[in-house]
This record gives C-alpha cells, structure tokens and sequence, in this order.
C-alpha cells in the first residue's frame, strides 16, 4: 500500500498532484527547487497591471478544468476572441482586403496539406509543397515558432496535429500564475521551497537526494519541465530519455508606456507581419485587458538565440521591429522593460516541450509508470489528449499520475 508519496516540483502537475493525493488520505512531500510555486504559471505586476511570464490563456475553455474551477468561484473571465482585433502589416502597411484573403485561403492550404502529411516529419517538409506562395513562410513560422515554440524543421507534424487546439481562450484578469497561487496552492498543501532534487533512486522505496538531505517514500512524482529532467539523476535511468520532447521557448518582452501617444493602437490589438522564409518572427499584443504596457513574442531558435544573448540584446532586437513597424514614436512612447527568461531558468531550460519527428509518442511513453507504480513522470509534456503545453495539460496529468500511484 501506498502511504507517502514525494511529488517534486511545486508547479500546475505538482499542485494539482500533491492536491489529489491528500485528498484521498495520502502522505505527501511536495518539494520546489525554485523559492515559489507555480512553475511556468508565474504572474507579476507591471505597475498596476498583471503580467504573465509563463502561462497567460485558458486554453480550450469548453473542456478546461480550470475554466470550470475559476467560473465556480466566481473569477472574473475575459473571452480573449471577442475582445482582442488584429492587424496584419505587409511590407510595412496594413494588408489590404486582398492580403488578408489571400493569407486566409493560403493559412486553409498550408493546415489541409499539414493535415494529409502521410507520415511523422518535420513540419517544414510537410507543407514543403507550398514554398511558392509568399503567405506560407508567416503561416509556418507563426504555427512553429510562435505556438509550438519550436523550429518548423525540428517539429512533429504529427504533434502539431494533435495539439491544434480548439475552443474559446480565456483571460483571468489578476494574471493565471496568480489565480494558480490562489487557487491551487493550498489545495496542494505544504511544500518545501528552494530544495532541488539531484539524484532519485527508485530500485526500492523510493531515496530522492537533496541539498537538505535525503528523502524516503514510497512513490514518486516527477513533474519538472523535460528540459530539468537531465538535472537529476536516476538510478536505473529511465528506459526512454527526453531528448525526443525538448523544449521549446517563447520570450515575452513588456514595454511600459512612458512618453506620450499609443502608436495608434487600439487596446488588445494583435499585430503581426508578413515575413520571408527564415526571417524571425514577431507578434504583438497591445494595452491587454486595459494595461499600461505591449507584450512582443518572439519564439523558436530565434527566442533561444537571443536568450544566449541576453536581455539587453533581445530588447534591443524588438525595439528595433518596433521602429520599423511604428517609426520613432516607438521609442519615445515606450519605455521600461520586462523579460521573461525562461530559457536561462536552471529549473525549467524553456517554455513548454514538443516533440521532434518520430517522437510524437514519447510523450505517452514517458508517462508510463515504472517500477510498479514507484516512479511516474507528470506535467504538460505527457499529455496526448491535444492540452500538450497548457496549464489545463498540467493539472490533468498531475491527476492522472496520482491516481495511478494511488
């Protein structure tokens, strides 16, 4: 019988693990490497204003369990299609009637091709057909690149198939990362901040080292992101490394307004450009939900080029798309910054996994309890019911995986 459990990482799969084990009279040990909870669900404040590093949509909400539990205790949720509009830019102008027709028809072939794409490739060579048309370099890139977080040429189409979601994307106003604190932290109870696990030996009853010594139990939980994985070691290793769900990474940068004038756009006003093949993309997103600041996203190889780079290099490189989208007003209009840094994060190595062609089940094969049951690995890498990468991903795999240690 089981009577304790370690669950390691304070995160979504964490919380919501170490939640449903003590509700059905289990011992937990939750343990965190960072000094908070919350893994990538991890809100500040810019001024008055929420900001999301990680996690910023209820995605999906006609089937997300946190829609449901946030529509429950009476949070306030914002529809992010009804209120959010959107601008293409096309060589530096507004896309006329004609460019967005004509971007919509090829964004219909690129997802018809990707979708009879006969076999598990990269996604690049599935829609390698189509190179013609001068709409497929934005559509791939924003597919790969600005939603997976990874390279088209390194990204299964199989799991972009998967893991199109659907449905309606909700906002929580206070910032998801806050509403996890509230929400979900004391459902998961008492964790020990700042204490990394290095070494887990699962032969047996369960021996998880950290810096504050050892830890026994009876069964273990892994929920850290796949990029941390490496960063323990186990004793047997896993039969199945991570190295075909690696992870991907979107940067946010939040410029503040500091100077006069809005760039002329309208609040929650997504902004995006037609680009050339291999050029990085940017998007971005104006004033959201009536805040003071833009977010820019940048994502895949590029995000981690800049990341090496560092923050004054990567603010400089969106400062720069800004003047050529708005002129000079941008600089005068907007001022201070803030980064995300999950690519230099020890605990996280990127934003959310996927997986590389002919490793779309691996995110299945890792799951599978080992051991008997001693040693599962959760979060939102593992899911394969199309929440890969979400929030809502996370809290249902941190269920599955105490159940079936229970």
């Amino acid at each position: 019988m089981v009577r304790h459990v370690l669950v390691v990482g304070a995160g979504v799969a964490g919380l919501s693990a170490a939640a449903a084990l003590r509700s059905s009279g289990v011992a937990v040990t939750l343990v965190e490497a960072a000094a908070r909870i919350g893994g990538r669900a991890h809100t500040t404040m810019i001024g008055d204003h929420a900001f999301d590093h990680g996690a910023s949509w209820l995605h999906d909400a006609e089937r997300n369990p946190l829609a449901d539990m946030a529509q429950a205790a009476g949070e306030p949720l914002i529809d992010a299609d009804r209120v959010r509009t959107r601008r293409v830019l096309v060589d530096g102008h507004p896309a006329t009637a004609a460019d967005l027709v004509a971007r919509a028809t090829a964004w219909e072939r690129v997802e018809r091709v990707a979708t009879a794409a006969p076999d598990d490739i990269a996604f690049a060579d599935a829609i390698a057909s189509l190179r013609g048309d001068p709409w497929t370099a934005t559509i791939e890139a924003w597919e790969a690149a600005q939603i997976a977080a990874a390279c088209s040429r390194d990204f299964s189409v199989q799991d972009w198939r998967i893991n199109a979601l659907e449905g309606r994307n909700l906002i929580v106003p206070g910032g998801i990362g806050a509403f996890v604190t509230r929400r979900l932290g004391p459902a998961g109870g008492p964790v020990q901040l700042s204490t990394p696990v290095t070494a887990i030996d699962w032969r047996g009853p369960i021996r998880a080292e950290t810096k504050h010594g050892t830890i026994t139990a009876d069964a273990c939980i892994v929920t850290v992101a796949t990029g941390a994985l490496r960063g323990i070691r186990f004793t047997p290793g896993l039969p199945i490394d991570a190295e075909g769900l690696p992870m991907g990474l979107l940067t946010k940068v939040a410029l503040r307004a500091t100077g006069p004038g809005r760039l002329g756009l309208s609040p929650d006003l997504s902004v995006s450009a037609r680009i050339a093949r291999d050029e990085t993309m940017l998007s971005l997103l104006a004033w959201p939900n009536g805040a003071d600041h833009v977010v820019a996203f940048i994502g895949g190889p590029p995000a981690w080029e800049l990341s090496r780079a560092g923050q004054p290099a990567t603010i400089d490189f969106i400062r720069g798309r800004l003047r050529d989208w708005f002129g000079s007003e941008a600089d005068v209009a907007l001022d201070d910054a803030t980064m995300t840094d999950w690519g230099q994060n020890p605990w996280h190595r990127g934003a959310y996994a996927y997986a590389r062609p002919g490793h779309w089940q691996d995110r299945g094969r890792l799951a599978a309890p080992l051991g008997g049951g001693r040693l599962i690995l959760a979060g939102e890498a593992y899911r394969t019911d199309g929440l890969a990468g979400t929030v809502a991903g996370a809290w249902l795999d941190g269920r599955r995986a105490a159940g079936e240690v229970a």
